[in-house]
């Protein structure tokens, strides 16, 4: 019988986070003040984030302790396991070897609770009541509401309108955690109203409901703002799962050719890739695939300078590839990749060669998916898609024998809305233009 599923026994699960800001081959450019454009000071950063948090967004320690009550949580869901791709391979002809890591076994159906449980954790530690965060396709908002009730904590969630009116069923598991939820842009924020004065049809955007989300923190004592990707302790969170992709690799003496993930924010893709870093920069022959949408090409058609995490242009300036903060993308399906900028930390390597990126389109990806459904049974988020579009390509370019591994970051069962409009044929193609690209660039900050 052919081994499927490479599974840690709960006492292997990682013990520590991963920190791969000392081992960079340069340091990352740090985050500046809009007002000052000098390195912001760690206390400007308080009024919307607890200190534990900003103390490692900014750390230099190689490795990071998890807290006993995370792992606790962890254990519901981690390890997660390493699964042998057999059937797909068989249906592309692919001579390589295909294994996915499957995130989807969380309670939120995805990886995004590495990060919320520990940022609910280190919020309560500091009598933080309540949370405010944005969400695209809904699994950052669903990982938030779940890990704000382990911690008996309040929550509120400002989902892209798009996708809020895509992914109904999104909605309902967010309040039924005990969470509130609201389309963005809203008429709660200052920010949202200004643009539903201007456009009441507006169907948002990630930068947008980073701005209504990080306005409610500022504007509230007790509570706090949660990101869901792109900042440096987020990716620190999310190496457990590379860093468990490496045991379960050793258990079967394999080592990866390739790592791809999906891009949009670089939560999950940073995860899986970020502890072989060292690898690679070492010397050894590790491919590095990121796939985005074409609609959103922020690592194949972005710059690399300063800019704004929001539209509202309240966060700070970080040094990332973007398309420019004021860029409103397309209502495409794949709402969690419908961020503007990548993470500094993914943006660096990617500056540095260390990444190969690569842009599709909807239905291609969705083809993608309908493969990996028929073959392997399971549905995967049209972010997931992404990855797994990738990892098809990837493997009929590989020689026999190479191994790859790809990060299975969601199951798409409550994104069925999707995959019915990919069905009847009414998904649109949408491209990004390189003049579009121009004007919303020519909005970024002069550093």
């Amino acid at each position: 019988m052919k081994q499927t599923k490479i599974i840690l026994n709960e006492k292997d699960m990682p013990r520590q986070w991963y920190n791969v800001l000392p081992d960079l081959p340069e340091p990352l450019a740090p985050p500046l003040d809009p007002e000052t454009k000098q390195p912001i000071a760690p206390e400007k950063l308080a009024a919307i984030f607890p200190m534990s948090l900003i103390e490692q967004e900014m750390s230099d320690k190689r490795w990071v302790d998890i807290p006993e009550p995370l792992l606790e949580i962890y254990t519901l869901y981690r390890p997660s396991p390493l699964v042998r791709a057999w059937r797909l391979e068989q249906a592309i002809g692919s001579k390589a070897k295909i294994y996915y890591k499957d995130e989807s076994v969380s309670p939120a159906g995805s990886h995004k609770p590495n990060t919320a449980v520990a940022q609910a954790y280190y919020n309560k530690m500091e009598g933080v009541k309540r949370l405010s965060t944005e969400t695209g396709a809904g699994q950052w908002g669903t990982a938030l509401s779940f890990a704000c009730k382990m911690f008996d904590m309040d929550c509120t969630v400002y989902m892209v309108r798009c996708s809020y009116d895509q992914k109904p069923y999104r909605g309902i598991i967010i309040r039924t955690y005990g969470a509130e939820v609201f389309p963005s842009p809203s008429d709660r924020t200052k920010v949202g109203r200004q643009v539903l004065e201007k456009d009441p049809q507006s169907g948002g955007s990630l930068g947008l409901a980073i701005s209504e989300a990080v306005e409610d923190a500022a504007s509230n004592a007790d509570t706090k703002y949660a990101l869901g990707s792109v900042l440096n302790h987020v990716i620190l969170h999310q190496t457990i799962t590379g860093l468990e992709v490496k045991k379960q690799l050793e258990m079967i003496q394999e080592q990866p050719d390739v790592l791809v993930g999906c891009v949009g924010g670089g939560s999950n893709f940073g995860g899986l890739v970020m502890p072989y870093v060292p690898d690679k920069l070492e010397g050894k022959n590790i491919r590095f695939v990121a796939a985005e949408p074409q609609a959103c090409p922020t690592l194949t058609k972005g710059h690399f300078i300063y800019d704004y995490g929001d539209m509202a242009r309240q966060t700070p300036l970080i040094k990332m590839y973007t398309l420019g903060h004021g860029y409103f993308p397309p209502p495409i399906h794949s709402g969690g990749l419908r961020y503007h900028g990548e993470a500094p930390i993914v943006s660096h390597v990617a500056k540095h060669g260390l990444v190969e990126a690569r842009a599709y389109f909807q239905n291609e990806i969705f083809d993608a998916a309908r493969l990996f459904m028929q073959t392997e049974g399971f549905l995967p988020a049209p972010e997931t898609a992404h990855a797994i579009k990738a990892t098809i390509d990837v493997a009929r370019e590989a020689e026999p024998g190479q191994v790859i591994v790809f990060l299975y970051s969601g199951h798409g069962l409550l994104d069925l809305s999707s995959y019915d409009a990919y069905l009847q044929g009414r998904l649109k193609d949408q491209a990004f233009s390189e003049e579009e690209i121009r004007q919303c660039l020519a909005e970024c900050p002069t550093i």
